[in-house]
């Protein structure tokens, strides 16, 4: 859309209110192999974008994934359909109590993490599952830097005040929806109050936030990592390296997270109305990017595929009347986009693109 503003794309949202049964459930079923699978990809979580989809849609684990990976994505779904029921209850407000409760259930239990030193010397320490973290953390930038959150011994009382702010900011309505979602995320994450798991929790706040005032739910995409990163650092060049200032900033300090966060905003809210509501045979759905296939036989591969999971190459050319080098072609580069795989049977096929909603 031609200078898309949020303004704009919360329009377009309003305009397709209420949603269908059909397209609400659509919708819900998108996001949630979006959200999960982005934010935990984001992190480090090595399933694809495939093997999240079968194993929260069907149960399944297909492949050899790392275990610990398919643990973390069950329960980062748990969390998210959690952390949505709380949202719903509008009235109730925001408590540490819940945030270390979707910690819990986020990371399941306490767990040893162990580290090699120079030396051959090894040292460990205990990730606490929903309790604030009882040793220091920090990261090296990617300029090289070292950047320290706040200690174990100013996160309860900054937890309390980051609480305590959101609800009294939320009773006043100074801040929108937005603004109150972007400054609570920033805040956050500059105290880092848990060992592991503090970007998940912050995503998932800052959609239960969204929720809570009727606002659709946003990803942020693993593929546009770094700009999300940079847009991170920019803040904290201008708030400064101090973690009691980091939690306490303001909107006018935080300003390049908060043009980054309504950016982001609005090209996902508008990219949701356009899942919901353009329909054409070559029109498909990946990972919150519209493919627009210039060939109408990869629409017609693709729908044959969906109705008839095992089919072989052969019976592909029969069906589609065109020569084993075009099918070939056709599949190989369906695979290389990972918009198909290969099932466990001899011509069983997975279909992860999904067609435009009818």
């Amino acid at each position: 859309m031609r200078y898309l503003t949020l303004e704009k794309a919360i329009a377009l949202w309003q305009n397709i209110q209420p949603l269908s049964e059909d397209n609400q459930s659509w919708l819900n079923r998108r996001f949630m192999v979006d959200f999960n699978y982005n934010s935990n990809h984001i992190e480090g979580n090595t399933l694809t974008y495939g093997q999240t989809e079968i194993l929260l849609l069907l149960g399944k684990v297909v492949g050899e994934p790392n275990v610990k990976d398919v643990q973390e994505m069950t329960a980062s779904n748990v969390t998210l359909n959690m952390m949505k029921e709380e949202a719903l209850a509008k009235e109730t407000p925001l408590t540490q109590n819940l945030i270390r409760t979707l910690h819990r259930t986020l990371l399941r239990e306490d767990y040893t993490v162990y580290r090699n030193l120079t030396g051959g010397m090894t040292t460990s320490y205990t990730v606490h599952a929903g309790q604030y973290k009882t040793r220091p953390n920090s990261i090296i930038t990617r300029y090289g830097d070292r950047f320290e959150y706040a200690s174990p011994e100013e996160t309860p009382a900054l937890m309390t005040d980051l609480v305590d702010w959101y609800n009294q900011a939320e009773r006043e309505g100074k801040l929108s929806p937005v603004e109150l979602a972007t400054l609570f995320h920033y805040r956050y994450i500059r105290i880092h109050p848990f060992e592991d798991g503090n970007g998940r929790i912050a995503r998932l706040l800052v959609n239960y936030i969204l929720t809570k005032h009727n606002y659709p739910m946003i990803v942020v995409r693993s593929r546009l990592k770094s700009s999300y990163l940079e847009a991170l650092h920019q803040a904290d060049e201008l708030v400064g390296t101090s973690p009691h200032d980091g939690a306490h900033a303001t909107l006018q300090q935080i300003r390049p997270f908060l043009q980054y966060f309504k950016g982001l905003m609005a090209e996902e809210i508008y990219t949701t109305v356009c899942f919901l509501t353009e329909h054409r045979d070559n029109l498909w759905w990946y990972d919150g990017e519209r493919i627009e296939f210039r060939s109408a036989n990869y629409n017609k591969l693709l729908m044959l595929m969906m109705s008839e999971p095992v089919l072989t190459l052969s019976e592909m050319q029969k069906r589609m009347g065109i020569n084993m080098s075009a099918i070939k072609k056709l599949v190989g580069q369906l695979l290389d986009k990972h918009y198909i795989e290969r099932g466990s049977t001899e011509g069983s096929w997975r279909v992860f693109i999904t067609p435009s909603v009818r």
